[in-house]
């Protein structure tokens, strides 16, 4: 027993792949074809994609916000999650790397539950917000994204989505350089930066769980004054 998180050696990590993930096969060549790539680091663990679609359906969402797609991996396992109805908004600045995403969402079958939105996804979400009607309205949202920008993509998303909806925020651990002094890059420390502030943040519950690089979740409670 024990009365904090346990650490996962290679050893462990792999037992609890052994009997817990249940990856499509779809999925698993997305994985390897993205591991083939430099920037394969930016792409989730598969335990990672399994329990938000998992989330997604304990939620009960039908409308998602992806802000960053890199080659769609949580898009697409999202998108398998959601009933027939259910739609994602997702935003990325890369052509190239979602055009490798928009040819795996159309092998999945899942093409038509996209809308990618491609270009500065602040101007992007923006122009979203200002339009009024997608305000309050979406019931699930992600974040993983460029780390400078992480404040920025909060606040939004959090205009987006309605009361009682779920927000994820992706690698607010990053590999250990939060608790690190001595890395004080821009990531690290606009990481650090949101993670205080949801802390202290009264317009949500939240809970951040130590899942690959870190997630954070946050539920959004009705308008209330910041702690």
């Amino acid at each position: 027993m024990s009365n904090r998180s346990i650490g996962l050696d290679d050893r462990l990590y792999q037992y609890l792949l052994s009997v817990s993930l249940r990856e499509p096969e779809i999925l698993r060549r997305l994985r390897e074809e993205t591991a083939a790539i430099p920037q394969a680091g930016m792409q989730i663990s598969p335990e990672q994609g399994q329990f938000m679609a998992l989330l997604v359906k304990l939620t009960g969402a039908v409308r998602v916000l992806e802000i960053g797609v890199f080659t769609g991996y949580s898009s697409t396992a999202f998108a398998l999650a959601l009933p027939e109805h259910g739609r994602i908004t997702a935003f990325d600045i890369s052509e190239e790397w979602t055009s490798v995403a928009r040819r795996y969402w159309e092998l999945a079958g899942v093409a038509d539950k996209i809308d990618l939105r491609l270009g500065p996804a602040i101007e992007k979400l923006d122009t979203l917000i200002a339009g009024g009607q997608a305000v309050g309205t979406y019931d699930f949202a992600f974040i993983d994204a460029d780390k400078e920008n992480y404040d920025g993509y909060y606040e939004r998303a959090l205009q987006l989505l309605r009361p009682g909806g779920l927000l994820l925020i992706d690698n607010v651990l990053w590999g250990g350089s939060v608790a690190d002094e001595a890395k004080d890059d821009v990531d690290t420390a606009a990481i650090r930066a949101l993670n205080r502030k949801i802390h202290a943040d009264g317009r949500v519950e939240i809970s951040l769980l130590p899942v690959a690089d870190g997630v954070t979740l946050a539920m959004k409670l009705n308008e209330a004054p910041r702690h």
